[in-house]
């Protein structure tokens, strides 16, 4: 199984944006993440449209961003318009979930969807054709620098084995406290994808926490 590891610039330096990101990159980073949040699904406002156009001209690893926001069908057009790679949302936000994981596709973006702690995987089993992407939060979402919770890992090995019911090749990620004690299990559950934030770009050197992740899921016992 591949791994990607995706650094999320919620924990990055912003006035040093363009060197955290390049100093992540040379790591080996797959993948730059972005967390929008609006203050209303969850209790904290980060960035939107101006911070993702920036990174657009910094990287050109994919841009993968998660929308823990009220009715993110607003921004499908936007954010493939900004260059965004993979769209994820939260099936709880919005109604129609089928039909806005069709019009992210039909916009040239992987679809995805996310699930909170408490969220049940129930829309997965009805959507698992039309998801490029399911993202299980390892924390309740809002804040960076938060603990691992222990019973994703089981939620991790459940939605692995709906995907492979389904014979579903969509990505298995996990974002909320990943670090180089929490990937391990998680990648043995089955996850693929793995949000790091604090445990990049809070250490002294990017690149090499990038390198430490990975190395964690070189081989199974």
């Amino acid at each position: 199984m591949s791994v990607r590891i995706a650094p999320s610039v919620l924990s990055a330096d912003l006035g040093r944006l363009a060197e955290q990101v390049a100093r992540a990159e040379a790591g080996g980073a797959d993948w730059i993440h972005g967390d929008v949040m609006d203050g209303h699904y969850v209790p904290n406002l980060t960035f939107g449209a101006p911070l993702i156009r920036a990174l657009r001209k910094l990287t050109a690893l994919p841009l993968d961003v998660h929308l823990m926001v009220e009715h993110p069908e607003r921004y499908i057009s936007e954010y493939a318009e900004l260059g965004v790679g993979v769209f994820a949302f939260h099936p709880d936000a919005t109604v129609h979930v089928q039909r806005h994981l069709a019009a992210v596709r039909e916009h040239g973006m992987l679809a995805g969807l996310a699930f909170n702690p408490s969220t049940p995987l129930a829309v997965l089993e009805e959507t698992v054709a039309d998801v490029d992407l399911v993202l299980v939060m390892s924390v309740n979402p809002g804040f960076g620098g938060q603990g691992y919770l222990p019973a994703a890992t089981e939620k991790i090995r459940r939605a692995r084995a709906l995907l492979d019911r389904a014979g579903s090749r969509a990505a298995l990620e996990v974002d909320g406290g990943i670090t180089v004690a929490t990937i391990r299990p998680a990648w043995e559950a089955g996850a693929d994808t793995f949000v790091a934030g604090t445990a990049v770009f809070g250490a002294p050197d990017p690149a090499a926490a990038v390198e430490a992740l990975r190395r964690q899921c070189a081989t199974r016992a």
